[in-house]
């Protein structure tokens, strides 16, 4: 039998939290290495990439979120067969992948200059890729961004909007989903809410 080691951060979000996700949904075994700061720095250079997350796959390491998620996605029936549907599905992943790097490039920021930047980007990236997003998620029909049912599309937008309104980013409106585009924080609440995700939360608390 296939053994899976994911490797990521020790706390439910991020680039891992969808992977994790949808191997729970899947009902694929894994063993979830969740690593603190320190232990990441230690082992850091280890990785390729030197990045999480890491799917180790019968002592093969991968990397890159995407590729990642999309292929536990397959393994877990939460990706679609359709190559147009699977279009959408991965072009919504990038989207994401390509607001992070937007976000990340205000991390380590202080005072004023953190405050500015982060309002710059409330303005700018924030808003145009959350109003894009909630155009892909009316062409998927307005519930799900992909072959009308739950995709890994959908959990990694879900982790996404989800921190948003946790409020993990300082300067940055917890409403601003709700006040951009509705439509995306009902999604975000429709995934929340999906049985799946429901007992997933529930044991990862």
């Amino acid at each position: 039998m296939t053994r899976f080691k994911l490797t990521y951060f020790d706390f439910n979000g991020g680039r891992g939290e969808s992977i994790r996700i949808a191997f729970h949904i899947g009902g694929i075994d894994f063993e979830d290495v969740r690593l603190k700061g320190p232990d990441f720095r230690e082992v850091q250079p280890s990785f390729r990439f030197h990045a999480l997350p890491v799917l180790d796959i019968d002592g093969q390491q991968i990397t890159q979120s995407n590729s990642i998620l999309r292929y536990v996605g397959k393994a877990a029936g939460l990706y679609p067969t359709d190559d147009l549907q699977a279009l959408y599905c991965d072009e919504t992943m990038d989207a994401v992948e390509d607001l992070n790097h937007a976000v990340g490039r205000t991390f380590g920021l202080q005072g004023d200059a953190m405050k500015q930047a982060r309002e710059e980007l409330v303005k700018g990236r924030l808003a145009t890729y959350i109003k894009g997003l909630g155009a892909l998620l009316a062409r998927g029909g307005g519930e799900y961004f992909a072959d009308g049912r739950l995709t890994v599309a959908d959990l990694k937008v879900f982790i996404e909007t989800r921190n948003l309104a946790k409020g993990i980013l300082d300067h940055v409106p917890t409403d601003l989903v709700e006040n951009l585009v509705p439509a995306l924080a009902a999604h975000r609440d429709r995934i929340a809410n999906d049985p799946r995700v429901v007992v997933y939360s529930a044991h990862s608390v």
